[in-house]
């Protein structure tokens, strides 16, 4: 066997005396797609950032091409040919995207000055090759979380590094994007280029790694060749136990209309959207990537500029020009940038949970702690959050448990419908299990649920209709046992 691009043997890593990797071990081959798995928590975030420079290990040693390295900072990690593409978002919205991409290294040209000409046309060259259908010049603050999360992945590619660590890279795109960076990956697999691949969608794994790894814990269980694993085994090698299934899905719909909207229409394009949804129902409703899914939901939470259309709840006709006025009319809205907009990352887990039902936790302009300490008490025991104290920071939780707290805060309000935009991004498969039972439990106990996901699997495994958005507008709507793949896609493009 050739030496391996990278390997790495014995990490260790601990934060003030708690262990977050114990023995992380890793093998990568030149030309291949070696897929790091694990759940939340189980030592991956630690492990590349170690690689990439950001946290210095304890113990263990890392070899790049069979020499021993120890990166300080990711400037050193890039220089040696390592680059990453990171989970967490990290743009300079006020900047474009070109400058984005080559922050820090941008072409100079006369007088000492940037060259924005020429950093235009290599910025629209790379995006090109990967078919990204982005504007140099776009401001990234005008850009959806799916295009942001392009760009992002154009930089990592840009650097030509021979390890290119990509990091949940498509969890906030659709299948089309998400094409379109599989053959990206294609093609420096053929350059012999080195993929880590980082992905909670198992389904993808299966269809472009060629190794595999697992963490679990803080420490790693297993490796081998993918083909000679099913999914079954490596579900459970991950979570360390057995799923009995993976779609948890007991709800029935009832006849009763909870939500009806017709003509709903918002600046970004949406238009002519008209629909139903009952009580009991999970009403899914999928699209590519801008495709208007996300601003339906933003329009009946009351964030889009123009309130055209009829919106009627219960039967009543309500006018929702606000977040507040959505939350009196029982809605909840999980968005898919939990740390963008779900979360507020400097506060603590029940600051969070709190934070939709201020008014109803204290006497007047003064908060009661003992209420605000119950609240948080009774979500954290309901969907089972794995903190230490309910004063924890929420920015020091999994992903998973992240997610959870998010739906604890809506859960507060004690909502009639729920919106869920992408609410399984960036979760492993143990915390997706457990946010299907919490759609379905609610869905069962008379809520109404509307599901936005990118994942086909997802929306067909969990919705009894699906809305198909195309172009802003409805490509139409789908159920029973016209529900399968080919028919999504079909209307979706």
């Amino acid at each position: 066997m050739s030496e391996p691009l990278l390997e790495a043997e014995g990490l260790r890593k601990s934060f003030s005396g708690v262990a977050a990797l114990v023995d992380g071990r890793f093998r990568l081959r030149a030309g291949s797609v070696h897929a790091l798995c694990g759940g939340n928590g189980a030592g991956k975030s630690t492990f590349l950032k170690i690689l990439m420079g950001i946290h210095a290990r304890d113990a263990g040693e890392v070899r790049l091409r069979g020499r021993p390295v120890a990166f300080s900072s990711p400037s050193e990690a890039l220089a040696a040919g390592i680059s990453i593409i990171e989970q967490e978002l990290s743009p300079v919205p006020a900047m474009t995207v070109a400058e984005n991409i080559y922050l820090g290294r941008e072409p100079i040209g006369r007088f000492g000055r940037v060259d924005f000409e020429n950093m235009n046309i290599a910025a629209a060259a790379l995006l090109e090759r990967l078919r990204f259908v982005l504007a140099p010049t776009d401001l990234m603050m005008d850009l959806s979380v799916a295009e942001v999360q392009l760009v992002e992945i154009a930089k990592a590619l840009s650097y030509d590094s021979d390890v290119i660590i990509m990091d949940e890279p498509t969890s906030a795109l659709g299948e089309h994007e998400a094409d379109h960076l599989f053959q990206a990956i294609s093609a420096l697999k053929a350059e012999g280029k080195g993929i880590v691949y980082v992905s909670h969608r198992l389904s993808e794994i299966f269809d472009i790694a060629d190794d595999y790894t697992v963490f679990r814990d803080g420490r790693f269980v297993e490796a081998g060749d993918l083909a000679d694993v099913s999914k079954d085994r490596l579900v459970q090698l991950i979570v360390g136990r057995k799923l009995s299934e993976e779609f948890v899905k007991e709800n029935v719909p009832r006849d009763e209309i909870a939500l009806s909207v017709e003509g709903l229409a918002s600046r970004n394009g949406v238009r002519d959207v008209a629909f139903e949804a009952r009580r009991g129902e999970i009403l899914g409703f999928y699209g590519l990537m801008g495709s208007g899914r996300t601003e339906i939901f933003e329009r009946l939470f009351g964030l889009a500029h123009e309130h055209a259309g009829e919106i009627r709840i219960g039967g009543e006709k309500v006018m929702l020009r606000s977040p507040a006025d959505a939350i009196s009319a029982g809605l909840a809205f999980v968005t898919e940038d939990r740390k963008g907009s779900g979360l507020v990352l400097t506060e603590d887990v029940r600051a969070n949970i709190c934070l939709a039902r201020l008014g109803a936790l204290g006497f007047g302009p003064v908060m009661s702690r003992r209420r605000e300490a119950d609240a948080a008490e009774r979500m954290i025991a309901m969907f089972d959050i794995k903190t230490a104290s309910d004063r924890l920071g929420v920015v020091n939780l999994s992903g998973g448990n992240q997610q959870k707290v998010v739906l604890g805060k809506w859960f507060l309000t004690e909502p009639r419908i729920l919106l869920l935009d992408e609410p399984t991004r960036g979760v492993d498969v143990g915390a997706k299990r457990e946010i299907y039972r919490i759609m379905s439990d609610f869905a069962a106990a008379g809520g109404t649920v509307l599901l936005v996901s990118s994942e086909v699997d997802e929306v067909l495994g969990m919705a009894d209709r699906v809305v198909v958005m195309r172009d802003g507008r409805m490509a139409g709507t789908i159920s029973g046992a016209d529900m399968n793949a080919q028919n999504l896609l079909h209307l979706a493009t």
